[in-house]
């Protein structure tokens, strides 16, 4: 999942970055861009495990 998500983001914030240059904005494929970047962003951190994982463990 990894591999596919990576590239799909890439091609995001590169359509984003066009879209800034451009001369004529278009604002829903800015927020279409930015959208699809931020669901990348949330799958691959939600695999991320928590800093304080271990220590609320020891809590317990």
């Amino acid at each position: 999942m990894k591999k596919f998500l990576i590239p799909i983001m890439i091609v995001a914030i590169l359509v984003a970055l066009y879209q800034q240059a451009s001369a004529e904005k278009n604002v829903y494929i800015m927020v279409g861009a930015i959208a699809v970047f931020m669901f990348g962003m949330m799958q691959l951190s939600a695999k991320t495990p928590s800093k304080n994982q271990d220590k609320e463990d020891d809590n317990v």
